[in-house]
C-alpha cells in the first residue's frame, strides 16, 4: 500500500498540471492544487473539486506561501508562446521567483521538490539529438527569452538550494506535450493544427515546415515526472522527458488532417524569431535511471486528442447559442428579472465575449 503522501502541485490547473493531480489522487495522496488561473482553467479540475483530498488553493507563486508539504511539484508557468510573451515580466517572475518562494517552502517543511523545467533551455540547440549535456544555444535578449532564460535560472536556483541547504531537489526537462486537456487557444502546434482542422480553417504552418518537433503524450509525460519523483534522493536531473521519435511539422499537419478527415488545406506564414529548428530528446538517462519510456504512438494519442477537441468544440457551441436564446430572451422580455452572469474561472477565455475574470454584469 502507498504511503500518503501530502503533495502540492503549482499549477495544478493547467494542462499537465490537471493530469499530475488526478494520478496522485489516484494514489491516495493528499494533493494541494495551486494556481493563479493565468492560463489554468477550472474546466481541467472541475472533476476532482469534490474528491476528499482535493484542495483548490488559488495563489500566485511570485509571492510568498505557506502549505504544508511532503512533497512540491512546480509546473506553474506559462508553456506555450502565446501565453508566455503576452506578460514576458510576470513570465518571468513566476519561473524565478516561484521556483525561490518554492523552494524556501520545501526548505522550511524539508520537503522533497520537482522543477518542471523545458526542452527550451537548448534555444536553438547546436547538438542534435539534445542530451542533458548540453549547455544550449538561447537568445537572452529574444522575444522567447523571459520562458528560455527564466528556466534556466529556476535551475540554477534549484542547484543552488540543494548546495547551501541540503534540498532534495528533481529537475525535469519536459519536451513538446499533447493530450486531452489542452487549451484550444493556447497556440501550441497540436492544439492549432487540430482545431483548424476540425473547423475546416487551413492549418498554419510556419516557414516551410521542415523544422522538427518529437511529441509526447500527457499520461507518458506524468508517468516520468512521478518516477523522477519517486527515484532515490541521488537522482537529481536534469532528466530530459519527451518522446524521441522526431517528426516534422508539415508531417505532423498532414497527419491531423488525415485522421480528421478535414479538408482544409495548409498555409505558410513567416517562421518566428528563436523558434528552434529542430528539436529531439536524448532519453538514456532517463531509460537507465528510471526506466521509464513513453509508450504511446503518435496515431494513438492524436485520435485520443482529437476526440477532447471535437467535444471541446460541440460544447462551446452549444453554451453559445444558450447565451444567444437568453440575451434574445432579455431583449424579448424588458421587464424580466435581471440574470447575474458569475465570474469566469480564468481571463482570456474561449468564448471572446465572456466576461473576463473578476467581472460580472446583468442585463434586464
Amino acid at each position: 500500500m502507498v504511503q500518503e503522501k501530502w503533495i502540492l502541485v503549482a499549477g495544478g490547473a493547467g494542462f499537465l498540471g490537471s493530469h499530475l493531480c488526478e494520478r496522485l489522487l489516484a494514489e491516495g495522496h493528499r494533493v494541494f492544487c495551486l494556481d493563479n488561473f493565468q492560463t489554468g482553467r477550472m474546466e481541467n479540475i472541475s472533476h476532482l473539486v469534490m474528491h476528499r483530498n482535493f484542495r483548490l488553493l488559488r495563489h500566485d507563486i511570485i509571492d510568498p506561501l505557506e502549505v504544508k508539504a511532503n512533497e512540491i511539484y512546480n509546473l506553474a508557468c506559462p508553456a506555450s508562446p502565446v501565453h508566455y510573451q503576452a506578460d514576458p515580466i510576470q513570465t518571468l517572475k513566476t519561473s524565478v521567483y516561484g521556483a525561490i518562494n518554492l523552494l524556501d517552502l520545501a526548505v522550511r517543511h524539508k520537503a522533497k521538490i520537482l522543477q518542471a523545467s523545458t526542452s527550451e533551455v537548448y534555444g536553438d540547440p547546436e547538438q542534435h539529438p539534445q542530451s542533458e549535456t548540453c549547455w544550449g544555444n538561447v537568445n537572452p535578449d529574444g522575444v522567447r527569452a523571459c520562458y528560455d532564460e527564466g528556466k534556466r535560472c529556476a535551475e540554477t536556483a534549484f542547484f543552488d538550494y540543494q548546495r547551501c541547504y541540503g534540498v532534495e531537489i528533481k529537475v525535469a526537462r519536459i519536451f513538446n506535450t499533447y493530450g486531452p486537456g489542452m487549451d484550444p487557444d493556447d497556440g501550441r502546434v497540436v492544439s492549432n493544427f487540430i482545431v483548424q482542422a476540425l473547423q475546416q480553417q487551413p492549418l498554419t504552418v510556419y516557414g516551410d515546415g521542415n523544422q522538427t518537433r518529437s511529441f509526447c503524450f500527457a499520461k507518458d509525460m506524468i508517468e516520468g515526472l512521478v518516477a523522477l519523483m519517486n527515484s532515490p534522493r541521488t537522482v537529481t536531473g536534469p532528466l530530459n522527458l519527451g518522446n524521441p521519435h522526431e517528426v516534422t511539422v508539415l508531417h505532423l499537419a498532414r497527419r491531423i488532417l488525415l485522421l480528421t478527415h478535414s479538408e482544409s488545406d495548409v498555409k505558410f506564414d513567416p517562421l518566428p524569431q528563436d523558434d528552434p529548428v529542430r528539436r529531439q530528446p536524448d532519453i538514456a538517462r532517463a531509460r537507465a535511471l528510471l526506466s521509464w519510456q513513453p509508450t504511446t504512438k503518435l496515431n494513438v494519442g492524436l485520435k485520443a486528442t482529437i476526440a477532447y477537441f471535437r467535444k471541446e468544440l460541440e460544447e462551446n457551441r452549444l453554451a453559445a447559442r444558450r447565451r444567444k436564446r437568453a440575451f434574445a430572451d432579455a431583449a424579448a422580455y424588458p421587464g424580466k428579472q435581471a440574470i447575474q452572469v458569475t465570474q469566469w474561472p480564468r481571463a482570456g477565455a474561449v468564448h471572446k465575449s465572456s466576461p473576463k475574470q473578476g467581472q460580472s454584469f446583468t442585463y434586464e
